[in-house]
């Protein structure tokens, strides 16, 4: 059985570039969110003659539809990840352009029919709408407020959260509810057509599968190192140890919506 060090040892070691999630298989597992994303999003790639997919990371999940309309581009701002992502949609002709998380979108005005995005850092609703060309749709699964809140707070202590939106024209890593979704949406000039929220729940089951998460997840303990956080990190393995998988709690919020 793998001690404690060489449990810390291996979750610090794997790579964290692109959001494939593969490694995890049999250490953590996530409930996954009843509409099915990516199932949404192949058939409105279908119909599309345009996408621009927002924060693609490695392209991964964009390269998993079947089908792709002729014109297909992405945004990435991490670089690690954007050989990954052009290499996974290579097979589209896809176009992967490096773009800071809050900038503005490289791309004319009325430019797309479909404009999509999963797990955003930040959402940039006036430039989503200054993309989408009349009647395009925006298609994002977005971080809820609070997601996986049960492991920050194991960790950092109990966070205080705010009642009231952060202020501008962009969600940001702090999650977004239902409510906050549509509103913004509107406040930009977008229509919204659905907008749905869950909770979903998580188990991780070794310590590693803790470490890595955290290392890839890098909003859920803003600056997290193992050295900094050893003596939780024992006190969490101790536990699972004994008492079987630490579960928490992901937040997904769905919203589509059109510019008229």
């Amino acid at each position: 059985m793998s001690t404690f060090e060489d449990l810390l040892a291996e979750g610090a070691a794997v790579p964290t570039e692109g959001w494939d999630f593969s490694w995890f298989s049999g250490r953590a597992s996530e409930q996954r969110p009843s509409w099915g994303y990516a199932k949404l999003l192949a058939e409105r790639m279908a119909r599309a003659e345009a996408v621009l997919d927002v924060q693609t990371g490695g392209g991964e999940v964009l390269a998993s539809v079947p089908t792709a309309p002729p014109v297909v581009a992405a945004t990435e701002s991490w670089p690690p990840n954007l050989e990954i992502a052009r290499r996974n949609l290579a097979r589209f002709g896809g176009t992967v352009v490096e773009v800071a998380d809050t900038a503005d979108l490289p791309f004319p005005d009325a430019h797309f029919d479909l404009v999509v995005s999963r797990h955003p850092v930040v959402t940039r609703w006036d430039e989503v709408r200054r993309v989408l060309r009349p009647g395009g749709t925006y298609l994002s699964q977005q971080v809820g407020a609070g997601s996986v809140r049960e492991l920050t707070d194991y960790l950092m202590g109990p966070r205080s959260a705010s009642p009231h939106p952060s202020p501008g024209p962009f969600t940001t890593t702090a999650g977004t509810s239902a409510v906050e979704a549509t509103a913004r949406a509107e406040a930009a000039g977008l229509e919204v057509l659905d907008v749905r929220q869950e909770a979903l729940r998580m188990e991780f089951h070794d310590i590693a599968a803790v470490v890595h998460f955290l290392r890839k997840v890098i909003w859920i303990v803003p600056g997290f190192t193992v050295d900094a956080y050893r003596e939780r990190l024992a006190e969490l393995h101790d536990f699972m140890e004994r008492h079987g998988p630490f579960v928490a709690y992901s937040q997904r919020c769905l919203i589509e919506a059109r510019r008229a």
